[in-house]
């Protein structure tokens, strides 16, 4: 892993984890985009990573599977997970401090930049 890559699985698990702190979003809606933009992974690759830097409570039997058909990089969940969790902290502290009004519309404006970006920009 180069310092570039591990600057960017930083940022993306500090993103991440404030986002979901904030808005309760991060996996699917985050990691999974900037790992096939930023670090120019396959779907399903980030989808197994994104699963694996999850794993304690929701996704142990999912990584296994993506695990098992090669499509889980473990260097790059473990770098997210760790750095998710300081983002999150971040997050719930700034989500505490904002009006519930704006915080719907930071997460409604999230998901929809991440969908027109799916939809009309992907490769």
């Amino acid at each position: 892993m180069t310092t570039e890559q591990l600057l960017i699985l930083c940022g993306v698990g500090l993103l991440a984890g404030v986002l979901s702190g904030m808005i309760g979003i991060g996996g699917g809606v985050v990691i999974v985009p900037a790992l096939v933009y930023f670090m120019g992974i396959s779907q399903l690759e980030a989808q197994g990573t994104s699963v694996a830097l999850m794993l304690p409570p929701i996704g142990i039997l999912a990584a296994m599977n993506y695990y098992k058909s090669g499509n889980l990089n473990w260097k790059f969940a473990v770098v997210i997970a760790l750095t998710f969790v300081v983002g999150g902290y971040f997050g719930s502290k700034i989500s505490l401090a904002i009006p519930q009004q704006l915080l719907k519309k930071i997460f409604g404006g999230v998901l929809m930049f991440v969908a027109v970006k799916m939809i009309f920009f992907s490769k």
